[in-house]
């Protein structure tokens, strides 16, 4: 999507151990407009899969999610990062490795709100080895969900996530794919 990719030039910093900052306009600050456009262009990559919910990991994932879920009428649900008192319920769980934060965690996801009845699009902000995506598609396993797709902002390519997810063959689209990253300068694959 080169809206997005317009815009990670411009106001995207790469720092150190492979981080692109993207917090000006979509994961600190949110830019609707853009957030709007990418929301419009993942309905357009899956909308003959016939969604019954979008499924996410709080926090980042929210947003996009919910601006998505507009174009395909169907609920967000998203798996929440820290256990809280109003959980009610069995929960599916699933431990995924931060690689921003490096560190575990454990995501959580009330089992009403996921069923075998369910068609599922997984969206989130960023792909880099792919553990996020593994533990929300443990997390559908778990409920017996059909996993319809998987869409992403931006895929750091060079890490390998979404190479393998789609060698494991799952419907990833990512809406800007980057090849190659460091202080002088990004480089997208287009795929």
């Amino acid at each position: 999507m080169e809206l997005l990719e317009q815009r990670i030039l411009k106001d995207g910093k790469v720092k150190e151990g492979n981080i692109l900052k993207v917090d000006s306009f979509l994961n600190h600050q949110i830019d609707i407009a853009l957030m709007n456009e990418m929301g419009r262009e993942f309905f357009r990559l899956f909308r003959g899969e016939a969604i019954t919910k979008i499924v996410t990991i709080e926090a980042s994932g929210i947003a996009i999610a919910a601006i998505a879920a507009q174009y395909f009428h169907v609920p967000i649900v998203f798996a929440k990062k820290a256990k809280s008192k109003n959980i009610d319920g069995d929960v599916y769980t699933s431990v995924i490795r931060s690689y921003t934060h490096g560190n575990d965690y454990t995501a959580m996801l009330e089992k009403k709100f996921l069923t075998p009845q369910d068609r599922i699009l997984i969206l989130d902000d960023f792909l880099a080895t792919g553990k996020a995506q593994l533990g929300l598609l443990d997390i559908a396993r778990q409920a017996g969900a059909a996993v319809a797709g998987i869409g992403i902002a931006i895929e750091k390519g060079f890490q390998g996530g979404g190479d393998k997810l789609r060698e494991a063959g799952y419907n990833l689209h990512s809406l800007a794919v980057i090849d190659r990253m460091d202080p002088e300068g990004i480089v997208f694959r287009h795929i």
